[in-house]
């Protein structure tokens, strides 16, 4: 059994159920990097704040980053007894230089420890998942400019609407990514902030540089509450409702790959590369991808509320129920980053039927706006012109028609207005070029959209924390 860095206080062990119920070493081992990299930060500047000497911060700081390569390479066994990542380093640090590695712990709490390698993680989180929204998003913008010729029905209550270009709803989803994006830069800000100093919760006694700690770790500021830090979990909470958000945006992506790519859409076929087959169907393909990041949806879903729920009753400062943050971010951030590695290699890979849907683009009276705008064009007003068209479809209906099969005859039997250019102004290149208002479908206003969505990718730029560290 491990020996407790907090033994002093306690005249009996600790039971070992406790031992096991209270660990969090298989889940925040994770955190070892974060933790060797901000207590060789804190000692570092013990020594330059002249409160342990530069040979006892040499010898901690070497010794640190041989369990940092030793834990790398397993050779360092991690196991309840050390309850945390936290003790384990310590413990394991204690064990090889003795005594002088008690002093790494000074002027710093657990608290504030823990608070640090969680913010130090996130930052790189957040900068993996950026770059690979980024990724998802110049795809988007690649399939539109490729498909920018392709028509298809546009849809309201998942039934035929308006003819529109395919590349107009693939910059729909740009538009949600980004929005995305802009969610995650959110968050990051308030993410980079060094809490490395408040201790338990009032501040260190000791006349320590929290601002050299953090230049020495690359965050912009440091925090302005010590109670606020040691208890702050608004950035984990944040983090996990854009998590969400972007899920339930690949979500709905996901349904519709789903939808399409059935027999009765047949819009788009997913590559066999991203489906499986059925155990005893021959002739199944499977959109198992698209169908696993609708489920995986719920799993963030549920480690929002699970976050909100651990800390919506906590009195400040620290509380022990806060160790309940790591698995649901963690898993957060694990099914973030393979789900879309996947949507950015899926989605170029998918085949997409142009025939099929431009014949559906014009299919089940998707032009009957159109037609009512004619007559608007010719002084009738909306409301009657919506009346008359309503009944050219119901008569259309009854005897199996389209729109465009009706002769002038026909439509002039519903109103005198229609003359032989209403067969131009339903042809369906003029009724999506029409559509030229500030973010319509307008082969035009997409192809500026397309033009605008490039610029704001150039203009993105990566986060790095290591860009921001001083040199050593």
């Amino acid at each position: 059994m491990a020996e407790k860095l907090w033994k002093g206080r306690f005249e009996l062990p600790t039971d070992k159920l406790v031992e096991e119920y209270t660990a969090s070493i298989h889940f925040d081992r994770r955190l070892y990097r974060y933790d060797i990299e901000g207590s060789i930060a804190h000692c570092r500047m013990l020594a330059e704040c002249g409160i342990i000497s530069h040979e006892e911060a040499s010898s901690i700081v070497q010794t640190l980053g041989e369990i940092d390569r030793d834990i790398e390479r397993g050779m360092v066994v991690l196991d309840s007894s050390q309850e945390d990542i936290h003790m384990a380093v310590e413990n394991e640090l204690t064990a090889r230089i003795g005594e002088t590695g008690g002093k790494l712990h000074t002027a710093r709490s657990r608290n504030d420890q823990v608070a640090l390698d969680m913010r130090l993680y996130m930052l790189d989180a957040l900068s993996s998942i950026l770059d690979l929204v980024r990724e998802v998003l110049a795809t988007l913008v690649a399939m539109a400019e490729r498909h920018i010729e392709v028509i298809m029905p546009g849809f309201t209550h998942l039934q035929h609407a308006q003819p529109i270009l395919f590349s107009h709803h693939l910059m729909a989803y740009y538009e949600m990514f980004g929005r995305d994006f802009a969610r995650f830069s959110d968050c990051l800000t308030r993410t980079d902030v060094m809490p490395l100093g408040s201790a338990a919760l009032a501040g260190a006694g000791f006349p320590i540089d929290m601002e050299w700690t953090a230049r020495q770790l690359g965050f912009s500021k440091v925090v302005a509450n010590s109670i606020d830090a040691v208890g702050d979990r608004d950035y984990l909470i944040e983090f996990c409702s854009a998590s969400a958000i972007l899920m339930m945006h690949v979500s709905r992506l996901a349904e519709e790959l789903i939808i399409w790519s059935s027999p009765e859409f047949a819009f788009i076929e997913i590559s066999d590369a991203f489906c499986t087959g059925s155990s005893i169907m021959p002739q199944k393909k499977n959109p198992d991808v698209p169908e696993l990041m609708r489920g995986k949806t719920g799993r963030v879903y549920g480690n929002l509320v699970a976050l909100l729920t651990v800390t919506k009753g906590l009195p400040l400062a620290y509380d022990r129920d806060l160790q309940e943050d790591k698995e649901p971010v963690f898993d957060t951030v694990d099914t973030l980053l393979a789900t879309l590695r996947l949507l950015s290699k899926m989605l170029p890979e998918i085949r997409i039927n142009r025939e099929t849907m431009a014949r559906m683009a014009a299919h089940n009276f998707t032009l009957a706006t159109d037609l009512a705008d004619y007559l608007v064009r010719r002084d009738v007003p909306f409301r009657k012109a919506h009346h008359v068209v309503g009944q050219v479809v119901q008569y259309c209906i009854r005897n199996g028609k389209e729109l465009t099969d009706c002769s002038l005859d026909e439509f002039k039997t519903f109103h005198k207005a229609f003359d032989e250019d209403v067969f131009q102004y339903l042809d369906i290149s003029n009724v999506i070029d029409r559509r030229r208002s500030i973010g319509g479908t307008a082969t035009s206003r997409v192809k500026e959209a397309i033009a605008r969505a490039r610029e704001e990718l150039e203009a993105c730029k990566p986060y790095s924390r290591e860009n921001r560290k001083p040199e050593k």
